[in-house]
């Protein structure tokens, strides 16, 4: 049986109890370390060409030190999530953040592919769970009429952390060598670490998992957490389509400083720039489309995911073009330009979605399982499927076929908003029944140890 503690600091009641430059305090290291965490992820990519030439790695090999990350994530974000949901997010992004940074400086005394690939893995292991847990934070912080548009910014500082790990990639190794670039980036990690301390954390609904005489064990107990989670299919099918459209996003911040190296010869350093363009506004676009979410949900929430049915159609529409058509260089930069304002449209609209829709005791949780969904079947795929289609035909038949998955992605969002509505009564009613228990009547169904399906008990 599932028990949820009684005594919730919810959205709405976090948001009043903390004092607004305190939240925004807290938002700024939120954001700040996003940034650090994608600094650390992304650096990588500027630095294939001097790996390539150093130790003679094929495209699949360089691919796999970007997807590593991924699987780690996936693969720790659920237990890491229900551990923050259960002790606290502040401590855990402390300790999250401390383990990335270390492990991106311990990349720089690696002496070959295997020691690389495992230091890769470890800052994988620190990142796992920040996204989730980051998200609850923001939605506990702030009103739910402001969360598309700060979680658009949250993960907006994603790609703007990629675009400094890329530049500062190329620069650094184009000066002091690749080894350097990783020292770089991983010290100023640990300091915010530190600072993270400081920000407020918010009171936990304990869901917890009570004997049950139908108890089938572990298994069982899984599958009841999970239908707790979300009570209709809403969420599923947003992890479906988010895993679509990060395969698009992952190559192509992972393939286009390699794709304007060979292709347009350029070196790595202004290929890098090049790149960082793109995913800049890749991060403006995040911010952006975040904000029209919240606008044309106002009235209808359902209308974000709709929204995002359009825009990723139109993403996968202008990148496969960009790379299909003879065009001039400037002329495809422009098109790879256009899909990149596009490309990231989901990533907090998401999440705020996915929150919506998720029990209010398990926050963090609902968004480790959108981030395990993502980062497996997609920030993981985007990378090595380039490099294994490179490796066979070229990087360029790479990226003219990978961004076709966003034409899935485009259909599970519209599947999504003709069922969210209703997932979104169905968790904020059980809000309202965290925030009212234990009074009354229901004090009395707390003795017999359920309401509404659900037993409210202290931790």
């Amino acid at each position: 049986m599932i028990t949820t503690h009684a005594q919730d600091d919810s959205a709405a009641g976090l948001a009043d109890s903390v004092s607004r430059p305190r939240a925004w305090f807290a938002f700024a290291m939120i954001f700040l370390l996003m940034m650090s965490d994608y600094i650390d992820r992304q650096i990588i990519v500027s630095l294939f060409p001097h790996l390539k030439e150093e130790w003679g790695l094929s495209d699949k090999q360089l691919g796999g030190l970007v997807s590593v990350i991924s699987v780690v994530v996936a693969i720790g974000s659920i237990p890491v999530a229900m551990l923050a949901d259960r002790f606290g997010r502040v401590k855990s992004i402390f300790v999250m953040a401390s383990i990335w940074s270390v492990a991106t400086i311990s990349c720089m005394f690696a002496r070959n592919y295997a020691q690389l690939f495992a230091a890769r893995a470890v800052v994988g292991v620190g990142e796992t769970g920040y996204g989730s847990v980051g998200s609850a934070l923001i939605s506990a912080l702030f009103p739910k009429r402001l969360h598309a548009t700060l979680l658009g910014a949250f993960f907006a500082a994603s790609s703007v952390g990629a675009v400094l790990g890329v530049v500062l990639g190329g620069v650094i190794a184009e000066h002091w060598g690749w080894r350097a670039a990783f020292g770089a980036v991983g010290f100023p990690g640990l300091i915010m670490a530190l600072a993270f301390l400081l920000v407020p954390d918010y009171k936990n609904v304990i869901v917890k998992m009570t004997p049950s005489v139908k108890s089938g064990g572990g298994k069982e107990k899984i599958a009841r957490l999970l239908r707790t989670l979300s009570r209709g299919p809403t969420m599923w099918i947003l992890c479906v389509a988010g895993s679509f459209q990060m395969i698009v996003v992952s190559a192509m911040w992972s393939w286009m400083p390699s794709f304007f190296n060979r292709y347009h010869g350029m070196p790595a350093v202004t290929a890098a720039k090049y790149a960082a363009v793109l995913v800049l506004i890749g991060a403006f676009g995040a911010l952006f489309w975040g904000a029209v979410a919240d606008r044309v949900s106002r009235r209808r929430g359902s209308r974000k995911l709709a929204l995002l049915s359009i825009t990723t159609f139109v993403t996968a529409t202008l990148f496969i073009a960009a790379f299909t058509l003879p065009l001039m260089q400037m002329a495809q930069f422009v098109l790879i330009l256009a899909g990149g304002s596009m490309m990231t449209c989901t990533v907090g609209v998401s999440v705020s979605a996915i929150l919506d829709v998720t029990h209010p005791g398990l926050r963090s949780t609902g968004a480790a399982v959108h981030a395990f969904a993502i980062n497996l079947f997609g920030l993981a795929v985007g990378p090595f499927l380039g490099g294994v289609i490179s490796d066979h035909w070229s990087l360029q038949t790479a990226l003219t076929v990978i961004p076709a998955a966003g034409f899935f992605a485009s259909f599970f969002y519209w599947k999504a908003s003709r069922h969210y509505e209703a997932d979104a009564v169905m968790a904020a009613q059980l809000l309202e029944q965290a925030d009212a228990a234990p009074t009354g009547a229901q004090e009395g169904a707390k003795e017999a140890g359920v309401v509404n399906g659900f037993s409210k008990a202290h931790a």
